[in-house]
């Protein structure tokens, strides 16, 4: 008798269970897939995290590490000049003409004249500069000697005030910013010879439009114009530890200048003596000269209470008959 079956074929039932047997050893593969990933997942999140947590502690050490944000030696976030060392100041010996012939008696002069400019109260002048402003570098260039006369007199008090208005102006290097905040680097760490870095980054002034010095050429001005401790000036110039402060101080004078009424920067320079704006030529130093002299002399008779003279009319004395 034959059959159909072979003896050695599996059951019905025999082949369901090997189906179930391998769709389970399938779902466990797949369910260790899944672990795994999960966890390689888990572990790449947890990488992540902690780099980001160094970064940020780096970050948080490293400004920490840095020099202080707001420079030493600074009033309202100007610095008062303390030392005229490094710009000559060029004393005038020239007689002046009197138009009196020379033999001829000199003239007397009945009333008494006003007090002369060092017997007047000190003046205080403040000058808001922008390293890459021509007209700064154009007051500055007219100026400097009889400022620093007047200072060397103790006839002044003399403050500047770097700020960054033409930050745009230098093709992307922040030129102004980096320049005002190099200047605070050297009121910081060398006073006495500010006065002689902040003419020479006026004097020297890059054009407009251009990229100006780099940090590099900054710092190495600063060193020609005898800074104290070259080092440490070169590595706050170079790494722009006031670049910050820099940018905060010409948004406060924006907004406002202390000591006035109601005066906010409106471009540079500006130049402020007692709190009054001086709107003359930036390049002539007589008309600043007379402002000063006026301002000075408001402030005397104001003091003093008493009422200005008339300038004196020299009376002639008669010339002898040889």
């Amino acid at each position: 008798m034959s059959s159909d079956e072979s003896p050695n074929a599996p059951a019905p039932s025999e082949r369901r269970d090997a189906v179930r047997e391998k769709a389970q050893q399938v779902q466990a593969r797949q369910s260790r897939a899944r672990i795994v990933r999960a966890a390689v997942l888990a572990t790449l999140v947890v990488a992540v995290v902690a780099a980001a947590a160094i970064v940020v502690t780096w970050t948080v050490s490293s400004s920490a590490s840095k020099p202080l944000l707001k420079p030493a030696n600074v009033t309202d976030d100007g610095f008062v000049i303390t030392a005229v060392s490094g710009v000559g100041v060029v004393t005038e010996t020239t007689t002046p003409d009197t138009g009196v012939v020379e033999g001829t008696p000199a003239p007397t002069v009945e009333a008494t004249p006003e007090p002369t400019v060092a017997a007047r109260p000190v003046v205080d002048i403040r000058v808001y500069v922008d390293y890459l402003s021509p007209g700064s570098r154009e007051f500055q260039a007219a100026n400097v000697q009889q400022l620093s006369k007047w200072v060397s007199e103790d006839a002044a008090t003399l403050a500047y005030y770097p700020v960054a208005m033409l930050t745009a102006k230098s093709n992307g290097t922040k030129y102004s910013l980096r320049a005002a905040g190099a200047a605070a680097c050297m009121a910081t760490h060398s006073p006495d010879t500010f006065f002689a870095f902040n003419n020479a980054l006026l004097t020297q002034q890059p054009d407009i439009d251009s990229d100006g010095f780099t940090d590099a050429e900054l710092a190495s001005l600063a060193i020609a114009s005898g800074a104290d401790g070259a080092k440490v000036v070169r590595k706050c110039i170079e790494d722009q530890s006031f670049a910050t402060w820099a940018k905060d101080a010409t948004e406060r004078a924006l907004d406002g200048l202390p000591g006035t009424d109601n005066i906010a920067l409106t471009g540079t320079p500006m130049v402020l003596v007692n709190g009054t704006q001086y709107v003359g030529a930036l390049n002539d130093p007589k008309e600043f000269a007379q402002f000063v002299l006026t301002i000075a002399s408001d402030a005397y008779y104001k003091e003093s209470g008493a009422t200005p003279t008339p300038t004196p009319t020299p009376t002639p004395t008669p010339t002898p008959t040889p």
